[in-house]
């Protein structure tokens, strides 16, 4: 069953955040707990782990890198 990453909220005033870079590409298998990709808030950059295991799907239509995606966002 799928599991969808959303942009997590990264502190209590944090309401969007910017899509730094994916750390796994699209096709790899990811274990929980691995890094997935960076996060750059107003206040620092952070790594951002996979909360389930398995293969990783980049859909063609989600945001590239450098995009500011609203906290909850798919």
């Amino acid at each position: 069953m799928p599991s969808e990453i959303m942009m997590p909220r990264l502190g209590w005033d944090m309401e969007r955040g910017v899509l730094g870079q994916w750390l796994k590409q699209d096709g790899e298998h990811v274990e929980a707990g691995e890094m997935l990709f960076t996060v750059e808030s107003d206040k620092a950059t952070q790594e951002v782990e996979a909360l389930d295991s398995g293969t990783l799907y980049i859909p063609p239509d989600s945001p590239p890198p450098g995009s500011d995606i609203a906290v909850g966002t798919l």
